[in-house]
């Protein structure tokens, strides 16, 4: 074969789809099966698939933790809101030093009736202010936006990360921990996906 033969055609260093790629994240071949047990062998396929992936997402996640509905009405709470900072080991500031009063059911909550919390496991979503145990409030029915912290189901998996988008257009999902021991979660099509509400806030117990 001359040079110039060896310019076209065969298989060139560096091409096809490159290993740890692809539906099944490994090397794949070509075989023959019986017609009759194509759909037999498609379905364990898709199932291999499917655990593949979500062995590979399960080390990007951290799982979320006992989701609790608001109840349908909720008291009012009315406490103090003092007009200066209140330096920490000081007697507390006498009555005369109230600005206003706040509601932090009202401060916390935009819709009741569409508002639950989640509990916070693991550090992916450290540097957001989300904290392992924190309670995180999601508003189910508020359009999620790019940049927004998002409840997400993946594959039957939930996880609140950050959303974002690949350059085709299909979601992303970006941790807040820049220690690398997260990696974004690269939604493909034969994931089952879903985004269960925005996190609009968070609390925590010291």
């Amino acid at each position: 074969m001359s040079d110039e033969d060896k310019k076209h055609g065969g298989k060139r260093t560096g091409s096809g789809r490159k290993v740890g790629t692809g539906l099944y994240k490994e090397d794949t071949s070509v075989i023959r099966v019986p017609t009759s047990q194509k759909p037999v062998i498609t379905s364990f396929l898709e199932a291999y698939a499917k655990k593949q992936r979500l062995s590979q997402i399960k080390e990007n996640l951290d799982s979320i933790d006992e989701f609790a509905q608001l109840p349908e009405a909720l008291a009012s709470i009315s406490l103090p809101l003092y007009q200066s900072k209140v330096p920490a080991g000081l007697p507390s500031p006498a009555d005369g030093d109230v600005d206003s009063r706040m509601d932090p059911n009202e401060y916390l909550i935009n819709k009741a009736d569409k508002t639950f919390f989640v509990t916070i496991q693991g550090e992916s979503m450290i540097e957001v202010g989300l904290m392992p145990g924190d309670k995180a409030i999601v508003e189910k029915d508020k359009v999620p936006a790019v940049g927004d912290i998002v409840l997400a189901m993946i594959d039957g998996e939930f996880t609140v990360k950050i959303l974002a988008k690949q350059k085709d257009g299909h979601p992303k999902l970006l941790p807040a921990n820049s220690s690398g021991k997260y990696s974004p979660i690269l939604i493909e099509g034969q994931m089952q996906f879903a985004i269960w509400g925005v996190v609009t806030g968070s609390f925590r117990k010291f």
